[in-house]
């Protein structure tokens, strides 16, 4: 008789283990915010809103939750995973209690999204004078990605209505600081819209846009040095106007529909002036050419502003729209800014908001758990606080490829490490497993954040 072999090991269970720390990585997040100061601001913001003798103080308790989305978490109970461990994210205030703060921050909604967004705006200036060289702006400009993202209600919510994707839900719009190719991308503006939000409304790529620049230094609010890049749902004539306008001169990088109009002008251009485009190396990329658009296709748009169209054969299998012409995929865009090959690959690039997208609803963003629209708007804050720290550790503690990692592959390889923690003396020492094969990257990053100096 032959003995069966098993592919993985029987293991008993017993409960009752002390001294275990499961999600012993969250300590990256919980030092990441002790040297952004993120603790302090969001408690000094919230002030108004902790009662006398509060047990817990409701910044300390809007941030806890922040970093159970981090951590994986998609609704207000997941904070009680940080509850469990109070050796590394100490005293969590019950379910009871979180509810409660947030239908008071509910209450009086703008007030509170002002202070949380204040205080988010203050740490973002001290995380990039601790980025120093890795800051997203230590090359000159600064990028901004607006783009809109469909979340699915699977329940009657407020706001919650029929999409142009026939699915049901909320049509948020989103902003996103691109960290370039060497970095991921922090958020800056999330403004809750209903399902049947249209893509190409003006008035909210405004809203959006002024909130994004209120998170940037003040330096970059108006002038060249920042630009705003969207696809085509940003090329309307009120939004541009309103970047090009007289005293805001911000570059800009929007897409736009390919018309009838700009359609002709593509056939009239000749041959020889398509230049071919370039790929992010500075190779020639293989079948695209670019070429820019003149004359009375500009009459109506503000002075200044350049139409760029691009060609390219399509991939195998791709079906040709009707504003494509002789077997070429066309795709337009509006910019201010010179020189036809780097800005079309500028424009293209920004195929990298839609990781940001990705990020968001892998932390947070899958759904909207909340009933009433004015607790998911704070809902969406909280969420773009668990975005902001999984995007300030890797910028100021990963180097290398980990500093790309995304929110799934930082949560798998160093938040859910397990520990040990062992008290001597008076100190308390967390040890991480010594055969997780990503404790190196932990530790290096712990003593990368420990080097930095502390606020205030």
């Amino acid at each position: 008789m032959k003995k069966r072999i098993e592919s993985y090991p029987r293991v008993r269970i017993e409960g009752g283990g002390r001294a275990v720390v499961s999600q012993a990585g969250g300590v990256l997040l919980v030092e990441t915010v002790r040297k952004a100061g993120l603790d302090t601001a969001i408690s000094a913001a919230l002030t108004p809103w902790r009662k006398a003798r509060a047990v817990h103080d409701p910044g300390k308790v809007l941030l806890d939750v922040a970093l159970a989305v981090a951590l994986g978490g998609d609704c207000l109970a997941d904070v009680g995973m940080l509850r469990a461990e109070p050796a590394v994210f100490g005293l969590v205030a019950s379910d009871p209690t979180v509810s409660r703060l947030i239908d008071n921050l509910a209450a009086s909604e703008e007030k509170a999204l002002r202070a949380i967004r204040a205080a988010r705006a203050e740490v973002r200036q001290r995380v990039r004078r601790l980025a120093d060289r890795e800051a997203p702006d230590a090359g000159g400009p600064v990028t901004v990605d607006l783009d809109g993202v469909l979340v699915i209600a699977h329940s009657d919510k407020e706001d919650a209505v029929p999409t142009w994707k026939r699915t049901y839900g909320h049509h948020p719009l989103m902003g996103f600081v691109d960290h370039g190719p060497g970095g991921t991308g922090e958020p800056v503006a999330a403004l809750l819209r209903p399902g049947n939000a249209g893509s190409n409304t003006a008035a909210d790529h405004i809203t959006a846009t002024q909130l994004a620049l209120a998170q940037l230094p003040k330096k970059y609010r108006r002038g060249r040095r920042t630009l705003i890049r969207t696809d085509s749902a940003g090329g309307t004539h009120d939004f541009v106007a309103w970047l090009a306008q007289r005293g805001r001169w911000l570059s800009y990088s929007v897409g736009m529909v390919i018309t009838e109009a700009i359609h002709q002008h593509v056939l009239r251009v000749p041959a020889p002036a398509w230049t071919a485009a370039v790929e992010a190396d500075g190779e020639i990329r293989d079948g695209a050419w670019v070429a820019e658009l003149t004359g009375d296709v500009l009459d109506s748009w503000p002075k200044g502003m350049r139409l760029i169209v691009r060609k390219e054969r399509p991939h195998p299998g791709a079906q040709l729209r009707l504003t494509d012409a002789d077997g070429m995929r066309l795709t337009c865009f509006a910019t201010t800014t010179l020189g036809r090959p780097i800005t079309e690959l500028r424009h293209r690039l920004r195929a990298r908001a839609e990781d940001r997208i990705r990020a968001a609803r892998a932390t947070g963003l899958r759904n909207l758990p909340l009933h009433r629209t004015a607790q998911n708007r704070i809902w969406l804050e909280i969420v773009q606080m668990a975005l902001d720290l999984l995007a300030w550790m890797p910028m100021l503690a990963l180097t290398g490829k980990a500093r790309l990692w995304e929110p799934r592959r930082l949560r798998l390889r160093l938040f859910t490490a397990a520990g040990q923690l062992v008290t001597t003396g008076r100190r308390r020492i967390l040890r991480l497993a010594r055969h997780w094969p990503w404790t190196g990257h932990i530790t290096a990053a712990l003593d990368r954040l420990t080097q930095l100096p502390d606020p205030g």
